[in-house]
C-alpha cells in the first residue's frame, strides 16, 4: 500500500499507531480551489522501468511505486513461478486512471488547428484497462486481465472477481487492488457536487462537511489455500450489491449497504456479533455517513468498535477499497483497530460505536465496507486463522 501516508505497509502502520493523516492544504497542479488533499509525492519526478516507458503517466508511476514495496514484486514471481504466468490473473480497479495525461494534452494543443503538441497515447495512459494492462506487463503475464470500474467500490468488488475466476477453474493466482491518482475532473467533479471540505475531512463528526480527496494504490496477492496455517489473513466473505437509489446519493436508510453486509456474513457463515471491527466507508459527508451509520447499526447494533480511516488517507475513490483492505489484514495481524483521524465531536445523531483513539485487541475477523455512486455496494470480511 502506497498512499499520502508514505510509500509501504511500515509509514502505513505508524501513522495509524499515531492517529496521524497524510491529508494537508496544498496547491496542485492548476487546482483553484481551497481544499486539502492525499497527495503521494514524489510522483512528478519518478520513473518508470524503461521498457515501460509507453505507459507513463502519473497514474502508472503511483502503480509501478506500489508494486515496489514491500518485497511485493518478488513475492508475484515466486508466484508466477509456481502457477505459470497463464495462471495468475490481475484485477484492478479505478476511477479515472490516467485521465491526467489527456487533461494535460488538451490543454496545450495548436490554438490553430487544435492538433495535440504533446502527443497522448489513450490506449496506455487515459484507458482505464492500461493499469491492469501495466501490472500484467511489468511482470509478463498471460492470464486473465480486467479493470473494475464502480466509483468508490472498484477495488474491493476485485476480489470478488478473483474469487469467481478460482472457483471457475481459470486461475491459482491473482493481482487484486486499485490505483487511483489525482486528476482536474475529480476535484473540479466532486467540488461541483458540494462534496468536497475545505479541511482534512471528519468522518461521523457533527461538523463533517466534505471529502478530502486522496490518490494511492494498493496491491495483494491472492491464491487459493486448502489448510491455511494459523496466523494466514484470508478473505472468508463478501457481499456485493446493486440498489440504484440514485446517481450520487445513498438510499436514506443505507438498504444496498445493508445487503452488501449481510452477503457477505453469509458467505463468511459469521452472526454480527462476531465481527470484532469495522472498517466504515466513512467519507465524511452528512448523508453518507448517516445512511451507513443506519445501515451498520440495523445489522450490527450499536457495540461492533467501527472507524473509517479515510482521516488518515482522504478519499482515494477507486482505490479506496483496496487500502482500506490492506488496512484490515494490518488490523488483524496487528491487533489494532484504529482510531479515527480527525474527527472531534461525533454526531449524537449517529449511534455507530466510532473509535476515537486506537484500541489494542485481539481482532480475528473485521468488516471493510465500500459504497460506490449509483448503489455500487461492496463489504468485504477479512479473517485471522485461529489456532
Amino acid at each position: 500500500m502506497t498512499s499520502a501516508l508514505g510509500a509501504g505497509l511500515t509509514p502505513t502502520l505508524a501513522a495509524l499507531r499515531e492517529q496521524r493523516s497524510g491529508v494537508r492544504a496544498m496547491r496542485w497542479e492548476t487546482v483553484d480551489l481551497d481544499t486539502c488533499l492525499g497527495a503521494v509525492d514524489g510522483l512528478d519526478g519518478y520513473v518508470l522501468r524503461p521498457d515501460l516507458a509507453a505507459f507513463d503517466c502519473r497514474n502508472n508511476r503511483l502503480a509501478q511505486l506500489g508494486l515496489e514495496q514491500d518485497g511485493f514484486a518478488a513475492t508475484v514471481r515466486e508466484a508466477i513461478a509456481r502457477h505459470g504466468a497463464d495462471r495468475v490473473g490481475v484485477f484492478l480497479g479505478t476511477s479515472t486512471s490516467g485521465i491526467l495525461s489527456s487533461e494535460l494534452a488538451y490543454r496545450h494543443r495548436e490554438p490553430v488547428t487544435g492538433a495535440f503538441l504533446t502527443p497522448l497515447d489513450y490506449r496506455h495512459t487515459h484507458n482505464s484497462y492500461s493499469v491492469a494492462d501495466f501490472v500484467r506487463t511489468y511482470f509478463a503475464l498471460s492470464g486473465p486481465a480486467f479493470v473494475v470500474s464502480t466509483a468508490c467500490s472498484s477495488s474491493a468488488k476485485v476480489f470478488g472477481n478473483a474469487q469467481r475466476m478460482m472457483d471457475c477453474g481459470l486461475i491459482d493466482a491473482a493481482i487484486v487492488g486499485g490505483v487511483d491518482s489525482l486528476c482536474l475532473t475529480t476535484l473540479y467533479g466532486f467540488n461541483s457536487l458540494q462534496l468536497v471540505s475545505r479541511r482534512p475531512c471528519r468522518p461521523f463528526d457533527a461538523a463533517r462537511d466534505g471529502i478530502s480527496i486522496g490518490e494511492a494504490a494498493a496491491f495483494v496477492l491472492v491464491e487459493r489455500v486448502r489448510e491455511p496455517a494459523p496466523g494466514t489473513i484470508v478473505m472468508s466473505g463478501i457481499g456485493e450489491s446493486s440498489d440504484a437509489h440514485h446517481m450520487s446519493s445513498p438510499h436514506p436508510e443505507g438498504l444496498g449497504a445493508r445487503t452488501a453486509m449481510e452477503q457477505a456474513l453469509a458467505m463468511a457463515g459469521l452472526q454480527p456479533a462476531q465481527i470484532d471491527y469495522i472498517n466504515l466507508h466513512g467519507t465524511a459527508t452528512p448523508s453518507n455517513d448517516a445512511a451507513e451509520d443506519k445501515a451498520v447499526c440495523a445489522l450490527f447494533g450499536t457495540d461492533t468498535p467501527s472507524s473509517s480511516t479515510k482521516g488518515h488517507t482522504g478519499h482515494t475513490l477507486g482505490a479506496a477499497g483496496g487500502i482500506e483492505a490492506v488496512i484490515c489484514a494490518l488490523a488483524l495481524q496487528q491487533g489494532l483497530a484504529p482510531g479515527g483521524c480527525g474527527t472531534e465531536e461525533l454526531d449524537p445523531k449517529l449511534n455507530t460505536r466510532y473509535l476515537l483513539a486506537n484500541r489494542e485487541m485481539p481482532l480475528q475477523h473485521v468488516l471493510s465496507n465500500s459504497f460506490g455512486f449509483g448503489g455500487s455496494n461492496c463489504s468485504m470480511v477479512l479473517s485471522k486463522v485461529a489456532a
